[in-house]
């Protein structure tokens, strides 16, 4: 893997591949690096005021993301028609909703959409408002990701989010009133000091406002974050994986009986009443690409993208990444041509963790023998063609992984 420091510009057979790529599915995934206060659990390329200085600003990652749009617009052949836009952050809603408006204008310069493209941003509750909401609406966008990560005051104390709870669920009704139909209100448990009865209450006042889909992930310790050392110092537990595994199975069974149902290991979408299988505009069509290996083009900072075998990730400094961008070249912090192991070992690590599951035919004799074990096992049933987590498996996702791997 080249270095991933050193600016440079993609080889040429990198861009020959971007040349020669096929009309599927294809999503832009755009960063804003910019946040108010800095989590202590959070590894994200985001940076506080206070951090960038004069040295950045929202006017010129702008500038910046414009350049890039159009690079990419140039460099893809045929230019591609975008299915799913992801504006992720850092803090997106810290541009208000007239900038990001802007944003999505400066994509439809550059790229168009296709028929009903799902378009997404993450907000904050605290930089959101109803105004906020219906700017968002008018200007073409579908889908709200608000970050709730708990109901607990004190859980949220110790993750250094600065929100209230209780805004999170006004925000989500705001954004329903206008016109919002897919909504999505994160968690996060296993944070130290979360009780079974926190979570609970998490996860009855995420059921108690209007939306369509809902994320939860297990607390991961990240090193070089101020959270992972108070974790070395020993000044917060991390509870131990049985407790992790009762969470999971408890917001498992609360979602599922409230209509909501598993896509991917860590996301539950509204079910169809006649199957039981998500809906499929409420789950996220965008994150289901990554789980595909589709293609996917991202814009900003330390953004990495995915086309047609290439991997590359741009510089992560937002006056950095500005500046490589400055004479409308694409200069970036590294890139990789993907291998065919690569590629095999991505998609089985990858569409694994999906309700689809994986196919059959994806794997070698060794591999399918190894995924039979499994699923006499009880972790993996056949449905199809494709080998796919048994309720008790999604518990073991990546062990299953690597047995089938290895």
């Amino acid at each position: 893997m080249v270095n991933r420091q050193a600016p440079e510009p993609l080889s040429e057979q990198a861009l020959a591949a971007l040349s020669t790529v096929d009309t599927g599915p294809f999503g832009l995934y755009l960063h804003v690096p910019f946040c108010a206060t800095r989590c202590g659990y959070c590894d994200f390329n985001t940076y506080t005021a206070g951090e960038l200085g004069s040295s950045s600003s929202p006017q010129s990652w702008m500038e910046g993301v414009r350049k890039e749009l159009d690079a990419a617009a140039g460099l893809l052949s045929p230019v591609r028609k975008v299915s799913t836009i992801f504006v992720g952050g850092g803090t997106p809603s810290l541009l208000g909703g007239d900038g990001l408006a802007d944003l999505l204008d400066a994509v439809r310069d550059s790229f168009d959409l296709a028929p009903g493209a799902e378009v997404t941003t993450e907000s904050n509750p605290e930089s959101t408002s109803p105004e906020f909401f219906a700017t968002l609406r008018e200007a073409g966008y579908t889908r709200i990701s608000l970050g709730m990560q708990s109901a607990a005051p004190h859980v949220l104390s110790v993750l250094d989010r600065t929100h209230t709870p209780g805004r999170a669920l006004d925000a989500a009704r705001e954004a329903a009133d206008a016109g919002f139909e897919h909504l999505n209100l994160d968690l996060i448990y296993g944070t130290p000091g979360e009780t079974d009865a926190d979570l609970a209450a998490s996860i009855d006042a995420v059921l108690s406002v209007p939306i369509d889909h809902v994320s939860a992930y297990a607390l991961i310790v990240e090193d070089g974050t101020a959270f992972a050392r108070k974790v070395r110092r020993g000044e917060v537990p991390m509870p131990d994986d049985d407790v992790l595994a009762a969470r999971y199975e408890m917001l498992d069974e609360r979602l599922r009986r409230a209509g909501l149902t598993w896509y991917e290991v860590s996301n539950w979408a509204r079910a169809q009443a006649d199957s039981g299988l998500p809906e499929p505009e409420s789950a996220c069509r965008h994150n289901e690409m990554y789980w595909r290996s589709d293609d996917w083009w991202g814009i900003g900072p330390g953004a990495h993208s995915h086309v047609n075998g290439v991997r590359w990730w741009n510089q992560k400094h937002p006056a950095t990444y500005s500046a490589s961008l400055a004479d409308g070249a694409l200069l970036v912090a590294g890139h990789e041509i993907l291998t065919a192991d690569d590629i095999h070992t991505e998609a089985v690590m990858l569409r694994l963790r999906m309700r689809e599951g994986l196919a059959a035919d994806l794997l070698d004799d060794r591999e399918r023998a190894r995924a039979d074990v499994a699923v006499v096992s009880g972790l993996l049933e056949c449905i199809g063609d494709a080998y796919v987590l048994t309720d008790r498996g999604r518990l073991l996702a990546d062990g299953v992984v690597r047995d089938i791997l290895d």
